[in-house]
């Protein structure tokens, strides 16, 4: 399924490329030959802005700071990348966050997707587009089957209802703006992530790894929730395919769900377990239900659209996803090359 000679020599401009996602996406685009240009708030956390540095990705490309919220900023770094491929990664990516702060999660994932769409629509170098969102966007009934790209969106809580949102404003400019197909615009619904890089709190394997680092008793709140885990290289690879093959085939533009299998749909009570295994020395968990806003308890995606339309499957289970998620973050502890260790997972992972 995976090319990435497509990238090479291309120009490509990265939202959110100082989170965790954008950092392997980053250096996935770096090996690839890629003219590479991010532009991201500065790194929100202190584990996260040191992964930057001891992986040396940002001298390699054009490191732009700045805030999708501001329409100005963002023109000029397109105009400073003139970008032949954009992928908008930039977000508020926390559910609990967006509790607290409702009115910035919405700033960022609506507006700052509005944005990203008007500079696309003003470019005169963007051939394709990919803007991703998230599982959570689809009305959520607790169903036993997994939802499809034409499901009702209606999220929930406020970073589900503003990446709803901004499904509704991508699928409004591809009709409005780029219905020639001059411009190819897709989104991509993928689910929970994990790997070596995530400092995020309130996600659930950062969270492990820092008990377990501790030696402390891991803290779980929810561990009947089930949802759909994978390895963090696997929905990038799927993002470069998409920007990739769009561009080539204006078929492919729409929605699409990026998902796990079945059998890596597991509760957060299962999860832990398996991330207790790897890690050994004794690590181990208990509930700890906090009392905190809503969750959803069951939620997983129908990938048979990426299956038929793109050949994808999964490389890494869930087992050798967490396994590959210590191994990163042991080598971490242990002051490793983490730009080797990183590289020799990408390589494995592609292998």
């Amino acid at each position: 399924m995976m090319n990435l000679n497509f990238y090479k020599g291309k120009c490509v401009l990265l939202t959110g490329h100082t989170g965790f996602k954008g950092m392997w996406l980053s250096l996935l685009l770096l090996q690839a030959g890629a003219e590479v240009t991010g532009y991201a708030l500065d790194v929100p956390t202190e584990g996260g802005a040191e992964a930057l540095q001891r992986l040396g990705i940002l001298t390699e490309m054009r490191d732009i700071r700045g805030d999708v919220r501001d329409l100005s900023a963002l023109s000029r770094a397109f105009d400073e990348a003139k970008p032949e491929i954009v992928l908008h990664l930039a977000a508020q990516p926390i559910v609990r966050e967006s509790y607290r702060q409702p009115v910035d999660t919405f700033a960022a994932n609506v507006m700052g997707t509005v944005n990203l769409l008007e500079c696309v629509r003003m470019s005169d170098t963007v051939q394709s587009a990919l803007v991703v969102t998230t599982d959570k966007v689809y009305e959520n009934k607790e169903w036993a089957w997994g939802y499809r790209e034409n499901e009702p969106l209606m999220g929930y809580d406020p970073y589900s209802a503003s990446k709803s949102c901004a499904e509704l404003a991508v699928y409004s400019y591809r009709q409005s703006f780029f219905a020639d197909g001059g411009v190819r615009l897709s989104t991509a619904r993928a689910g929970n992530v994990i790997g070596g890089g995530d400092f995020a709190p309130d996600r659930i394997i950062p969270d492990c790894i820092r008990a377990a680092v501790r030696e402390q008793v891991i803290e779980i709140r929810n561990p009947h929730s089930t949802r759909p885990y994978q390895h963090v290289l696997e929905p990038l690879s799927v993002y470069l395919t998409i920007a990739a093959q769009q561009a080539e085939n204006p078929r492919l533009v729409g929605a699409w769900n990026v998902g796990p299998d079945d059998a890596d749909c597991v509760t957060t009570g299962a999860l832990a377990d398996i991330f207790c295994r790897a890690w050994g020395a004794g690590a181990r968990w208990q509930t700890h239900a906090d009392g905190g806003p809503h969750e959803a308890h069951f939620l997983k995606l129908d990938c048979s659209k990426l299956k038929a339309e793109l050949g994808w499957q999964p490389r890494w289970h869930i087992r050798e996803a967490v396994e590959k998620t210590v191994e990163w973050a042991k080598a971490w502890e242990a002051d490793a090359d983490m730009r080797a260790v990183t590289e020799q997972q990408i390589d494995a992972f592609f292998a």
